[in-house]
């Protein structure tokens, strides 16, 4: 194919989908999640306190920014959020949140499985955008007493 002909079917796809790139999320943001959560497992194994305490901190690698990446646990007793950078959420029951759509997907949240990693579909908004709900994914398992996630926006 020539660069003429390429350029061509390329100015040609943002015509047809031209907010195509402003709506999506860089393509390894999933991938990226899902690897910060197998940190945060692993990190709970080893030292659980120490873990909760860098999550709360968002140090050790365990909040970007961009893509606003970063784990979330809570208890299984009584499903009390105990590590987010989401301050608002913490001390709350996961298993009572429900987006504005009426998805309770708190309940999918912690119904997570230990050695498992479920994805959870709701929405909800940006951090630092206005309120309105946006679709959002979470990787969510558990490890031993508590179930933890890391949420990204596709």
């Amino acid at each position: 194919m020539s660069i003429r002909k390429l350029a061509f079917a390329t100015a040609a796809c943002f015509l047809m989908f031209p907010n195509a790139q402003a709506q999506q999320a860089p393509p390894d943001v999933a991938v990226r999640a899902k690897t910060m959560l197998e940190r945060a497992v692993s990190a709970v194994k080893t030292d659980k306190t120490k873990a909760l305490d860098t999550f709360n901190k968002g140090e050790g690698g365990f909040y970007v920014k961009e893509g606003d990446l970063f784990p979330f646990c809570f208890n299984i007793a009584d499903g009390k959020i105990v590590a987010t950078q989401t301050k608002q959420a913490m001390g709350k029951d996961v298993r009572t949140f429900k987006d504005k759509a009426g998805t309770a997907f708190g309940k999918e949240l912690y119904d997570a499985k230990e050695g498992q990693i479920s994805e959870v579909h709701y929405q909800f908004a940006r951090p630092g955008a206005d309120e309105t709900p946006v679709p959002k994914v979470s990787f969510v398992t558990r490890i031993a007493d508590l179930g933890c996630g890391v949420g990204y926006y596709p």
